[in-house]
């Protein structure tokens, strides 16, 4: 066995695609992210003054309203593009839409122009991102790990992985550089930083024209063996697909309320802080605490990939790093209403043990399903699993708002807390269930 995890991944990689992938994630995490980063920014933009607190909730129904999209991407796109064209003709297609309509974003009249015109335009744009964004993650995974050899499997699903938190860190100095240093209104912050999303698109779709399509499905073509619909292969896995979907439900619910979640709270605990900064000023410092919590967990999900590296089994890994995110959770907690510096470690800690979680899903997922309508089973598990995750953000605004009149933070995160732990029970059940991937004799990625 080779002592060195990083020379034996770049002496036996093709990291053409690999790229390929990575900036794909990136891509998913700048524009996912940002959308949140300006959430409350957009919430007074695209709906009237009289919503209230009702206008951050109707925002967050975006996210469920793309989860929808994503679904539908990943079912034609996956099923008609990846399994039956090439991974590489998908990935090219949908970083093409994806970046069409994040961009179409800047240009959106809002409610003081056109009323609820406004909303209905946004939320089509949003519908229309999800869908090409839904082909992202299984046609990444599936171009990068059919390119790497099964030992390195996981440490490199764990670089590629790292692409939605380098997007997520990305965009973060973006929203504190527009806020801060250039001083553009809140009220045009959101343009520019739709304005900006063409330069990761670009750059992916680059890398993209010069990737190679894998050897799996060139070898697949070559023998004929491509499936007429993959969609129906995927019965024949049904509780693989099963508890992968439980895996990936907990994981994701847990994403949401934590990563996709702390711009929200960091902004109330800043104005509890700093109660006479302006608003530009509090979305700035959010903009750089998101920044250092992301390269924590960067550095999570690297190192979670490099211990997988020994762990190699991918069920042992998952079952590791859920537990240590448990362990890590609850003290974590109890440092959030201590100050604002305390929340910000207190969020970095609890966003390290999260992402070394993900650093093994790749790898995973990729493993699990026949070559033959891979990308469709992981398109098609990853984005279900999204679509009750996405709506965790908009019932802890709903039941915050109802329940409590958004009087509390406390209240509030104890909502928070509630939540995170149905995600981890979720998750663990589905670990609970699913089988092991990897074995000393076959290579389930090419069989």
């Amino acid at each position: 066995m080779e002592s060195n995890p990083i020379e034996h991944v770049v002496s036996k990689t093709s990291f053409i695609p690999v790229l390929g992938a990575f900036s794909g994630w990136l891509m998913d995490g700048y524009v996912s992210i940002g959308y949140l980063l300006v959430a409350t920014t957009l919430s007074t933009q695209f709906f009237p003054k009289s919503y209230g607190g009702l206008a951050l909730v109707a925002i967050f129904l975006g996210l469920p309203f793309g989860a929808v999209a994503r679904i539908v991407g990943s079912i034609t796109l996956g099923n008609f593009l990846g399994d039956r064209y090439g991974r590489r003709t998908m990935l090219v297609y949908s970083i093409i839409g994806f970046s069409i309509f994040s961009f179409a974003i800047a240009f959106l009249p809002v409610y003081s122009q056109v009323g609820y015109v406004a909303p209905v335009l946004l939320f089509i744009l949003l519908f229309m991102v999800g869908i090409f964004a839904g082909a992202e993650y299984a046609g990444g995974a599936a171009l990068s790990m059919e390119n790497v050899p099964q030992k390195s499997r996981l440490f490199v699903g764990s670089f590629v992985q790292s692409g939605y938190g380098v997007g997520f860190f990305l965009i973060s100095l973006v929203i504190y550089l527009i806020e801060g240093p250039l001083r553009i209104s809140s009220d045009l912050s959101w343009r520019y930083m739709y304005l900006t999303t063409i330069i990761p698109a670009l750059a992916a779709l680059v890398i993209r024209l010069f990737t190679n399509e894998t050897e799996v499905f060139k070898n697949m073509q070559k023998e004929g063996k491509l499936e007429k619909v993959p969609l129906f292969g995927i019965i024949r896995q049904l509780r693989e697909y099963f508890a992968t979907l439980l895996i990936l439900s907990g994981l994701l619910f847990i994403n949401i309320i934590t990563f996709s979640f702390f711009p929200t709270l960091l902004i109330m605990f800043d104005h509890l802080t700093y109660p006479t900064m302006g608003r530009n000023a509090l979305i700035a410092t959010m903009g750089i605490q998101n920044a250092y919590i992301n390269l924590v967990s960067l550095a999570g999900v690297w190192i979670g990939g490099f211990a997988g590296y020994y762990l190699f089994r991918r069920k042992l890994s998952l079952s590791v790093f859920t537990i240590l995110f448990f362990i890590a959770f609850i003290p974590a907690y109890y440092l959030t209403p201590v100050s604002i510096q305390m929340t910000v470690v207190a969020f970095s800690i609890i966003a390290f043990f999260e992402a070394a979680i993900f650093s093994s899903i790749p790898a995973f997922l990729t493993e699990t399903f026949n070559k033959a309508h891979r990308t469709t089973a992981v398109g098609t598990v990853y984005n279900f699993a999204s679509l009750p995750a996405s709506f965790a953000l908009t019932l802890i605004a709903y039941l915050w708002h109802v329940w409590n009149n958004s009087a509390s933070i406390t209240f509030l995160l104890e909502l928070w807390v509630f939540f995170v732990l149905i995600g981890i029970a979720v998750m663990a059940i589905g670990i609970f269930l699913s089988k092991e991937t990897v074995n000393s004799g076959v290579d389930s990625i090419t069989t």
